[in-house]
């Protein structure tokens, strides 16, 4: 059974350590199980991003989606930020390690800030839970020193879009999501 856990740094972001069986075969784990969250809905869209060693995706954030992160080769920093605005963890940021090494899972809900840097060549899928909606693709600033994200990859790579996304400052309220009160 995987150990599933949230993280201590960003409320609603969950972390799976799935259990791995090996032989002389190769390996086998389940990565994914709707169960796993409370707050996830069905996912209806998977992706896969292969990435070289230096690249550096995001950091994007949705109104309404949610991922699933697995990094199935290589090894990768990943990077959240909580802009919900209202939320118990609000302008917290998480770093952490994914890939061949810790072989975890990250469920980001909506309204968190996520994005990568690969530190070898990887490849991670994603999961979502809604399909693709151009208007509910916003982005901020990956650099911004007010997240203070401490990348460890030197001159990274990265697309004109993340170049262009705006420091955490600069984004209007609107342009913010809302903490989702449970009861």
């Amino acid at each position: 059974m995987a150990k599933i856990y949230e993280s201590d740094r960003i409320a609603d972001v969950m972390i799976v350590e799935p259990q791995s069986f090996s032989d002389e075969r190769g390996r086998f784990l389940e990565s994914y199980r709707r169960s796993w969250f409370p707050l996830g809905r069905e996912m209806v869209q998977s992706s896969r991003s292969d990435k070289t060693a230096g690249s550096l995706v995001g950091l994007h954030y949705h109104f309404h989606q949610a991922d699933y992160w697995y990094v199935v080769s290589g090894r990768a920093q990943v990077v959240l930020h909580d802009l919900r605005l209202g939320s118990t963890t609000e302008g917290k940021t998480l770093e952490m390690e994914a890939g061949d090494n810790s072989g975890i899972g990250i469920f980001i809900p909506p309204g968190v800030a996520h994005g990568f840097a690969a530190i070898t060549d990887m490849t991670l899928t994603y999961l979502v839970d809604s399909y693709y909606n151009p208007s509910d693709e916003l982005g901020v600033a990956w650099n911004d020193p007010e997240i203070g994200a401490n990348w460890i990859v030197e001159s990274p790579v990265y697309s004109q879009r993340d170049a262009d996304n705006p420091l955490r400052k600069d984004i209007a309220e609107y342009f913010l999501p809302r903490a989702v009160m449970r009861t």
